[in-house]
């Protein structure tokens, strides 16, 4: 992923907050010589701890193809997009030029965590970790406790694989035409508040916290 200066996060905590709203994603997996990459669309969770980035917990069925290329290659990537739109070209021409002349581009908002898998298949640590999955996206709770051996999930456990991932190495993007004039930049979020569509104004929302403050 290219990631020009003024689409680098401003600091760490950027991409963390961020994150940490967020919590589907796709795998991507080397895969086997001569195979492409395999990519599973996945929900997540994200800790902050442990090491430096943290870790992902996830599962996957049983008999998903991706496992093959994982134990040929446990070095994978998590790849999560969100907040992105389709600028139109006539937003962002420059002062004083014809509006045609602007260029058409898209907004968006990327992390990308590197990764080292470890497979989980010990009943006692893969319940675990299904129960904290559970407990982040249903906070208040409404579904029964995984246990080995246990009605009524415990005889489903063989069905699923977990996977921790620990975190090696972030690389965030957030495209907000940072490279643009602040005029260009606060016409195209006047035009994003009004356009509404699906994503515009979370987009208008990175754009205008993006701008420096004498912008």
């Amino acid at each position: 992923m290219l990631i020009h200066p003024w689409d680098a996060t401003t600091d760490e905590t950027e991409w963390r907050e961020w994150l940490g709203r967020h919590d589907f994603g796709q795998l991507a997996v080397n895969g086997l010589p001569g195979e492409p990459p395999w990519v599973q669309p996945a929900h997540f969770r994200y800790e902050a701890e442990p090491g430096p980035y943290g870790r992902v917990l996830t599962h996957l069925a049983r008999p998903n193809p991706l496992w093959r290329a994982l134990e040929a290659d446990a070095q994978v990537l998590l790849s999560v997009v969100d907040d992105y739109v389709y600028v139109p070209g006539h937003w962002t021409a420059p002062e004083g030029e014809p509006t045609e002349h602007g260029t058409p581009t898209s907004y968006y908002a990327a992390v990308q965590l590197h990764c080292v898998a470890r497979v989980v298949d010990d009943p006692a640590e893969k319940a675990e970790l299904l129960n904290r999955q559970v407990a982040h996206f249903q906070p208040d709770g409404g579904t029964a406790r995984v246990a080995p051996g246990e009605a009524p999930f415990g005889r489903l456990l063989p069905g699923i694989r977990g996977l921790v991932l620990d975190v090696t190495e972030v690389r965030a993007k957030f495209k907000y035409a940072g490279n643009k004039p602040a005029g260009v930049q606060r016409r195209v979020a006047a035009r994003l508040a009004e356009r509404a569509s699906p994503g515009d104004l979370a987009a208008r929302a990175h754009q205008l916290r993006r701008l420096p403050e004498d912008g």
